[in-house]
């Protein structure tokens, strides 16, 4: 934890408790898994050739943010203004928000970013790049937009390549705003057909004389596979700092590499079959992704989280050899570890099964 443990230190609330005596829900980071996966996914890009640009969605943490720039992230991903905000009062400076931004006191926000940060945003219609540009404009300053393209994912952006070129060139004869090229979202195993829909639009552009200088894409699931890479210059990702069990569900990553859990507590078992944990809707998120329960309990993995109250979790025990009691305290790895982290205001992280000491999610509740 050489690197890691120099970045948390100022970061990191000391606590007079230790694991035994913590009390729950509780969310544990392992903080050697989660620099292990940031390592591992700085190597990738880097033998890639891709620019990394982490989504900082996941962790909320300027600490964990700097440590991915400390290893080569060329940038950050933020989803929200608030996001960046907190980024850039941490000492952060290029930041690409995507998520198109519109309102006159959001866009007055964006544009006070753009004085002093290095500011990327999105637009998928002349409305958002417009508002941009004028609240760029207003703020003195120049703001990157890249259109946001839809290839196969069904949520926001340009599909035909045509209109993707139309709005190049008027992004690039707009003041305050300058083209930086393509991003997009690609649907989970669809990466070769989100390669075409880039390569039609790149040529689109260069087309009627326009440039693309960078093209993002982005999306933790297929993020160790090669296919549909060809056209893509930068990738974002998020989830991957701790993973989860939808990644493991995957195939993304290992048990061994996820390394975030909720510590809970059994408070109750009314009968034989049924056990019931101090966590619910917000300590594990209501989220399933396609997963049967809200979660796996690593020491009962036969066991199905079924119900999920706000401060109550119910489980089915039935199929468990060896039954958890009351006050037993047990680890569950959530579905999606990115709605986890914004339902609590810190962390607990460990090292070696020790316990160093709490990290605030300085980005928490920052959703607009």
């Amino acid at each position: 934890m050489t690197g890691l443990s120099e970045l948390l230190h100022d970061e990191l609330q000391p606590l007079q408790r230790t694991l035994d005596t913590l009390e729950t829900p509780a969310v544990l980071i392992d903080a050697d898994v989660a620099d292990a996966n940031l390592v591992r996914w700085q190597q990738r890009c880097d033998d890639l050739g891709l620019a990394n640009r982490p989504h900082i969605k996941t962790h909320r943490s300027v600490a964990w943010a700097m440590r991915q720039l400390q290893l080569g992230a060329s940038g950050i991903t933020v989803q929200t203004v608030g996001e960046a905000e907190v980024m850039a009062d941490g000492g952060i400076d290029d930041l690409f928000l995507t998520t198109n931004v519109l309102g006159a006191a959001k866009l007055a926000r964006l544009g006070a970013l753009a004085r002093r940060t290095k500011l990327a945003v999105v637009a998928d219609s002349d409305a958002v790049v417009d508002a941009v540009a004028d609240a760029a404009r207003e703020a003195g300053a120049t703001i990157t937009v890249l259109i946001e393209c839809d290839t196969g994912g069904g949520r926001c952006g340009l599909a035909d390549p045509a209109a993707i070129a139309a709005m190049a060139k008027r992004i690039s004869a707009t003041s305050g705003v300058q083209f930086g090229g393509l991003m997009t979202y690609p649907a989970a195993g669809k990466r070769q057909q989100s390669q075409k829909v880039l390569e039609a639009a790149i040529d689109a552009c260069k087309a009627v004389g326009i440039a693309v200088p960078v093209v993002s894409s982005g999306g933790s699931p297929d993020m160790w596979s090669d296919e549909g890479l060809a056209p893509v210059t930068e990738y974002r990702a998020g989830t991957y700092i701790y993973n989860d069990r939808a990644l493991l569900n995957h195939g993304t990553a290992t048990l061994d590499q996820c390394a975030m859990t909720v510590l809970a507590t059994v408070v109750s078992r009314p009968t034989a079959d049924r056990a019931i944990i101090d966590a619910g809707s917000k300590a594990l998120t209501s989220d399933l992704l396609g997963l049967d329960g809200y979660g796996m309990v690593l020491e009962h993995p036969e066991a199905r989280i079924y119900q999920l109250n706000e401060e109550h979790g119910l489980i089915d025990i039935s199929a468990c050899s060896a039954k958890p009691e009351v006050g037993d305290r047990i680890h569950v790895l959530p579905n999606h570890t990115c709605v986890v982290t914004n339902l609590f205001d810190r962390l607990y992280v460990v090292s070696g099964g020790a316990l160093l000491g709490a990290l605030p999610v300085d980005a928490r509740g920052r959703s607009g």
